[in-house]
């Protein structure tokens, strides 16, 4: 399901028990926090046993269902009976080895349910039954996920964190602060309203944006640019492109080249933060921000971008575009990203302000491009003529990524954009 993703949501089982099935034939589909799935079963044979409800959220790696394979031995029953037969010879849709049901944490003080998982993390890290409890959910139900843990012990060892009183208070201890907890303010629903519930996605979004402000302090630079060569290049070329290519060329494979040759001069920007440690990404693997017709958005991941040429960027922008549009995307095509774009211009914004999309460090804005007077420079002397001008907003992480560094790495994208060759050949 991709490195990052731990657990996943049952949506729809389409076969129950006793339904035969075929090899790669499609038996559920499930939802994570990066996109929806459709899974494929693995042998050809009979639904012997379904081990979850529709809804459950199971960890990765544990056994969900058994198809029965071995044909002498299939009892075509009803689901009762299919599930006092003894299953043998079956085969697990997702295998782990051991297969263990989230449990409940032993604690007088917190009764939530927490996954294998979370208690192997709380396990390795030495934290107590107390140390959990205090973890703020953003699961459903505020079950703790794993980023939930791990954004707890890097807070843990950068000491913003208050440690756990396990004193037995006395009339001579003093009692112990109650860490600040953060309450959104009540809303009056009286009135002329409507009241609309957030789909499952638009919470996880929600949820990734608050994290993000919270785990990374937010700064934005901003440059103007010049980018008549590259608008004028495309108005004469996109004919021929489309005939040679059957693409349309859009700006964003061109924002994507220079973003990916700046990236490579500043290799600092292509980084993520664990802890105290910085991890530098060697591989250059640009998102794309998506709007989806639903509202929502989602960031398809272009692998090893740095390494492709207009035309083959401009397949994959405009396949994964397409894909990301009708939820056709698989869970590994939005993973693994170390930077990310997104096109507030497509709105007609001239700039953004845009969240960074963890665990990346920056996050670039590019702006509608406009004809604008300015001032071109020329041998003989600065003439006033019309230009196409567009604007550029870097959102970087100010824990590892300075002024300098952003600043410097949001002029060198915008020098590549606006030295854009426009007697390139395609």
């Amino acid at each position: 399901m991709g490195e990052s993703i731990m657990e996943a949501t049952i949506l729809k089982w389409l076969k129950k028990e006793g339904d035969p099935v075929a090899l790669d034939e499609t038996i559920l589909e499930i939802a994570t926090d990066k996109v929806d799935s459709e899974i494929p079963s693995p042998a050809k044979g009979i639904v012997g046993k379904l081990l979850f409800e529709v809804n459950a959220v199971v960890p990765i790696g544990t056994v969900i269902a058994y198809i029965e394979t071995d044909a002498a031995d299939v009892v075509k029953a009803s689901p009762a009976v299919s599930q006092e037969k003894p299953i043998q010879q079956a085969t697990p849709v997702v295998t782990t080895g051991s297969h263990s049901e989230p449990q409940v944490v032993a604690s007088s003080k917190d009764d939530r349910f927490y996954s294998p998982l979370v208690k192997n993390i709380a396990k390795e890290e030495n934290l107590s039954a107390q140390q959990l409890a205090q973890i703020a959910g953003t699961g459903e139900g505020g079950r703790v996920t794993k980023r939930d843990i791990l954004a707890y012990v890097d807070q843990l060892r950068s000491g913003s964190v208050p440690a756990v009183q396990t004193v037995t208070q006395t009339q001579s201890t003093p009692p112990t602060a109650h860490p600040i907890s953060i309450q959104a303010p009540a809303v009056s629903v009286s009135g002329n309203v409507e009241i609309i519930e957030m789909d499952r996605m638009r919470k996880l979004v929600a949820d990734h944006m608050v994290m993000s402000k919270h785990v990374s302090p937010h700064v934005t630079s901003f440059v103007e640019i010049d980018v008549t060569p590259i608008v004028l290049w495309r108005d004469r070329i996109k004919a021929e492109f489309a005939k040679k290519y059957n693409q349309k060329i859009t700006f964003t494979p061109i924002f994507i080249e220079a973003v990916c040759k700046a990236l490579r001069d500043f290799p600092m920007v292509n980084i993520s933060v664990a802890g105290t440690k910085i991890i530098v990404r060697k591989d250059i693997n640009i998102g794309m921000a998506a709007a989806l017709p639903s509202g929502n958005l989602i960031v398809p991941v272009i692998k090893n971008a740095d390494r492709m040429n207009l035309a083959g960027l401009s397949y994959l922008v405009n396949d994964l575009a397409d894909r990301a549009r009708n939820n056709k995307l698989k869970p590994d095509e939005i993973q693994d990203g170390s930077f990310t774009l997104t096109n507030v211009g497509t709105f007609g914004n001239l700039m953004g302000t845009p969240i960074i999309n963890q665990p990346q460090v920056a996050i670039l804005a590019t702006g509608a491009i406009k004809k604008k007077p300015a001032v071109i420079e020329t041998p003989t002397g600065d003439v006033i003529g019309i230009r196409h001008m567009m604007f550029l907003s870097l959102s970087y992480d100010h824990r590892v990524v300075d002024g300098a560094l952003g600043g410097s790495f949001l002029r060198r994208v915008g020098d590549y954009l606006e030295q854009f060759d426009i007697n390139q050949s395609i």
